[in-house]
């Protein structure tokens, strides 16, 4: 086929599928603007991969990215939630023009597929579990920033299935679960956990350490292995009905004090969890159905403690190496 836009592609999952596209013998532009602090082309993997420099909210970026592209998988969002409470309005920003710009201009070169990367913080706290694509989204306090990120992700949702006028072209949606593997940034429980571990525990030369959860740490998340994620976006893509939403993740929820257990045993530190304060609107479960992509074929291959071994490893590796640790640290490429 033609040309693949991946709008993100300097992100976490965003480089991640550029480097399988590529991989797969397909013609690839990345669009980035760096907010991940990520060189253009790093560890991406070479291929036929172009790189291309803007903003998501900039429309005249926006434009020549799309030219000559024949599918868009649209990832350009503010993760993290560490910014959902200090810049709700960027988040809401970038969602919002972000998904206009992308949708306005991929009309206008009449692209034939457009894929965009939702969340499960979509429907918050579901009410079933597993939970299937069907329940409903939700923003269960407008006054709380948190839900910037998920309230931008559902109008994302509705801006693409009601707003776009397709004229032919194949819309999908993709709601990723707990995406994580090595680099994946530090906004986000496993690399945050790593970090308190090896802090708390000298640079990993003390046997024991108290670590401070935020929560009670029965709290539970069901974590998908990049490889997997990537490998189930593909599978959506070549597969998918047009106007489908398809969970993304491995199904097999993890409670925070079995996953602390984990990496404090591959950090060789004996950890004693103590609980701490939650945050407000943190979810007490989350595990999808991902039954509606296994019948396109969808199975998680990487299991949590082979996944895990590989995370854990890049993290206090990258900690050791940035002996700033205690004390602050150089984010550059670890996004």
């Amino acid at each position: 086929m033609g040309k693949v836009l991946v709008t993100g592609g300097g992100g976490f999952i965003g480089a991640a599928l550029v480097r399988e596209l590529a991989r797969r013998g397909l013609a690839v532009r990345s669009f980035d603007n760096g907010f991940r602090k990520r060189d253009a082309g790093e560890a991406d993997g070479g291929g036929d991969v172009e790189y291309v420099a803007g903003d998501i909210r900039d429309v005249a970026a926006v434009r020549r990215a799309m030219r000559g592209v024949e599918a868009v998988f649209h990832l350009a969002y503010v993760n993290g939630t560490a910014f959902f409470y200090s810049q709700p309005r960027l988040v809401l920003d970038v969602a919002i023009r972000g998904q206009l710009a992308a949708l306005d201009c991929a009309e206008e070169a009449g692209v034939e597929t457009f894929v965009y990367f939702s969340s499960s913080e979509a429907y918050q706290t579901p009410t079933v579990i597993p939970t299937p694509e069907d329940v409903p989204l939700v923003v269960p306090d407008v006054h709380n920033p948190r839900y910037s990120y998920g309230g931008g992700k559902i109008l994302a949702e509705m801006l693409l299935l009601h707003y776009a006028r397709p004229a032919g072209m194949r819309r999908l949606v993709i709601r990723p679960h707990n995406v994580y593997g090595p680099a994946m940034g530090f906004e986000h429980v496993i690399p945050q956990l790593v970090e308190r571990v090896y802090r708390a525990s000298d640079g990993l030369r003390l046997p024991e350490a108290s670590i401070v959860l935020q929560g009670t740490g029965r709290e539970t998340r069901a974590f998908c292995h990049v490889d997997d994620a990537v490998a189930g976006t593909l599978l959506a893509f070549e597969k998918g009905a047009d106007g489908t939403v398809y969970h993304l993740g491995n199904p097999v929820e993890t409670t925070i004090l079995e996953l602390l257990r984990r990496i404090g045993e591959r950090c060789g530190v004996r950890v004693r969890p103590e609980t701490g304060e939650a945050p407000a609107g943190a979810t007490p479960r989350r595990c999808p159905d991902v039954g509606r992509l296994a019948k396109l074929g969808y199975v998680p291959r990487v299991d949590l403690v082979t996944g895990l071994a590989g995370t854990v490893d890049w993290y206090a590796a990258y900690f050791r190496d940035r002996a700033g640790l205690p004390g602050g640290r150089d984010d550059k490429g670890a996004h």
